[in-house]
């Protein structure tokens, strides 16, 4: 059984899983946000056809990992910190969504180490993007609001704009400690049928463990949008491991020109389409396709 947490050399904890073939190639999962590792579950058993180890943690300010003043970096580094401790040198790396950004920081931080990298669902550099939303369709509203995140003074003045929001958020899923189907379709609602059907089952109690857990401390996800959507503090164009990119043309979160923007920017990357799938669908439907992927990848001479 996983250990609940990693303590840090600077005293804080980092909450953390491990699945799949203990004794195989390593890939660190970041979470997309807000999530928790609870996302990398439905991969344990993939993970071990695979013969792969699967390797996640939750992020600075979510539940179980303390808060501290995280950027992409900094994270890169915690994760190099954690792989230390679990006596892994060399590893991959995959993110989901908002966890794209951290693990092509990680990969671009730590070049030394990491194999292999793979961004599913992410939206890129938005500072960079155009138009400078991850997303098509936003109101003139939500297109100021980036605008206002990437013009902050700071993170944490970035993180600010979005606490309003955010509470509100919280609050509607949430409620009044519903009880766990309630909190799943509150979560989960609105979802896409691709991104509906893929999510059914993983079941309501582990939906509702990952959504409590996602929502039990707002700092990570302030932390992530802010980091996210102001200016990265790395460059793409130095991830030099072999990089796989995955992107639904369903995706309502994250359109495909964040993918073919990265693609053009990093050094033979791969971009995958599926016209068929929408966001979590992408990950959720394709587990297998995208490990064996990136264990392929990460075993390239």
């Amino acid at each position: 059984m996983t250990p609940p947490a990693w303590h840090l050399r600077d005293g804080r904890s980092l909450r953390w899983w491990s699945g799949g073939d203990p004794d195989g190639v390593p890939i660190v999962f970041f979470h997309g946000c807000p999530d928790t590792r609870h996302a990398a579950f439905p991969g344990a058993a993939p993970a071990a056809r695979e013969g792969i180890r699967l390797v996640a943690f939750n992020r600075p300010g979510y539940a179980g990992s303390d808060a501290t003043a995280s950027d992409h970096l900094t994270v890169a580094d915690d994760v190099a910190e954690l792989a230390d401790g679990l006596g892994i040198d060399t590893f991959a790396v995959l993110g989901m969504s908002v966890g794209g950004g951290y693990a092509l920081a990680c990969a671009a931080r730590h070049s030394d180490r990491v194999t292999a990298a793979a961004a599913v669902a992410a939206p890129a550099d938005v500072t960079r993007l155009e138009p400078r939303v991850p997303r098509d369709g936003l109101d003139p509203a939500d297109v100021a609001l980036f605008d206002r995140i990437a013009a902050a003074s700071s993170i944490e003045e970035a993180a600010e704009l979005l606490r309003p929001g955010y509470e509100d958020f919280v609050a509607s899923r949430l409620g009044d400690d519903p009880d766990d189907e309630t909190l799943v379709a509150r979560f989960f609602g609105g979802l896409t049928q691709p991104d509906a059907a893929a999510v059914a089952p993983i079941g309501v109690p582990a939906l509702a463990a990952n959504a409590r857990e996602a929502l039990a401390e707002p700092e990570g996800y302030l932390r992530d949008a802010a980091v996210t959507f102001r200016a990265w503090r790395f460059e793409v164009e130095d991830v030099r491991c072999p990089t796989a990119l995955w992107y639904g043309g369903l995706d309502p979160q994250t359109a495909v020109r964040n993918g073919r923007w990265l693609a053009d920017r990093i050094a033979g990357a791969a971009l995958h389409l599926d016209p068929d799938s929408a966001h979590l669908s992408t990950l959720l439907g394709q587990w297998g396709s995208i490990l064996r992927e990136l264990r392929l990848l990460a075993n390239r001479p």
